[in-house]
């Protein structure tokens, strides 16, 4: 059998995720939206049976503007909306905010790889939905005690797609520089930029987004490491005939959505051969990482692949607790994921992670969950640690 990660030599060594103080319940959020359509009955039942069937029961959120009601939440305000929140107080707040929660799930990440922060050659940092200088690259430098010399790589305005392309970007830096340690830290606040809903394509996209942080160190694995996930090939690839259903653009209070319900079909149009590119010859994995980008995107990965419902838990559980993360998920799947098999103490395992954002562009990778260093797997033909 043809090994997937066969001495990669780069592998995702500690992860960390951190959420923001604030939960909201699914059902709440579809009545504070549907409380602010009370001019558009039809609209408002329309927003309630989506919110119902979009397989999100919680998320989070920055601001604790919702929890209140429609009278208050200037986000998704009853009436003329005169009181919106410019582009501008939203990146106030996303400078207030996604600080102290990238620093959280950085700090946790380094600690779950036991990695010295004054060893980090590589700072990759992940946001779509804010950007202000000097950003979360110089705060983490400064916060964490990283070297005032590491080469700074920031990724902005990406989609939710962008973790993923950030882990391979940082397994393509060790690859290139041996001995390299790169930290790559996501952070989105997703919540900040609702809009007052005006049409049902909208309402798509206020359905399952919130707000979280993610972080995971990549770098050469040693034998002191154990639970990593050793990464395989991967690529980036442009779907036909979709740059249309998925925008996202800056307004004037705050960044436009579009979300076409084509997505779904798309992907399982496309994903198929796609996936037979990467793994080649090779036996369809066990680990499926999808991201969650909504549930009718993980239906369509389950259904094309032919995939068992305990392959697609993970997703499914994420998007369930939390939402949409935007590129912040697939590292939510991953430690998920790298958390269960510690869990119940499994051998190595090969598998394969996808995010899909703006373009419409897929990005896919595979990997091997490794427990711990053993001599058996270089044997075996599997990455050595």
């Amino acid at each position: 059998m043809t090994q997937l990660n066969s001495n990669t030599g780069a592998a995702i060594l500690g992860m960390g995720t951190a959420l923001p103080l604030y939960s909201i319940a699914q059902a709440d959020v579809a009545e504070l939206i549907a409380s602010s359509l009370q001019d558009k009955p039809e609209l408002a039942r329309f927003a309630r049976r989506i919110f119902k069937s979009c397989g999100v029961e919680n998320r989070y959120t920055c601001d604790d503007s919702y929890l209140g009601t429609a009278d208050t939440c200037r986000y998704l305000p009853s009436g003329d909306g005169a009181e919106i929140p410019t582009t501008e107080e939203r990146m106030k707040k996303y400078q207030q905010e996604a600080p102290p929660l990238a620093l959280e799930a950085a700090k946790r990440s380094l600690q779950d790889a036991g990695q010295e922060p004054g060893e980090i050659t590589h700072v990759i940092t992940v946001s779509c939905t804010g950007q202000y200088l000097p950003g979360l690259d110089v705060m983490l430098i400064k916060e964490l005690g990283l070297s005032p010399r590491v080469n700074r790589l920031p990724l902005i305005f990406q989609g939710c797609a962008a973790g993923l392309k950030a882990i391979q970007m940082a397994r393509d830096v060790v690859l290139g520089a041996p001995g390299s340690r790169v930290l790559v830290v996501c952070v989105e606040l997703c919540t900040l930029h609702f809009q007052p809903v005006k049409e049902r394509e909208a309402l798509f996209a206020a359905s399952f987004f919130g707000d979280a942080s993610a972080a995971c160190v990549i770098g050469e694995p040693e034998a002191r490491h154990t639970h990593c996930l050793s990464l395989g090939k991967g690529y980036q690839v442009l779907l036909p005939d979709s740059a249309e259903d998925m925008t996202w653009e800056v307004g004037n209070t705050g960044f436009d959505l579009y979300l076409s319900p084509r997505i779904p079909k798309l992907l399982g149009t496309h994903l198929e051969s796609e996936l037979g590119l990467l793994l080649g010859d090779s036996p369809l994995p066990e680990l499926w990482a999808i991201h969650p980008g909504g549930r009718g995107i993980v239906d369509s990965v389950q259904e094309v692949m032919r995939l068992s419902d305990e392959q697609t838990r993970y997703s499914r559980e994420i998007l369930r607790t939390a939402g949409n993360l935007s590129s912040a998920t697939i590292l939510f799947v991953l430690e998920s994921m790298r958390r269960d098999m510690q869990a119940r103490n499994e051998k190595a395992k090969e598998g394969v992670a996808m995010a899909f954002g703006p373009g419409l562009t897929a990005e896919l990778m595979s990997f091997t969950y490794v427990p711990a260093y053993s001599p058996s797997y270089q044997e075996a033909g599997h990455a050595v640690f």
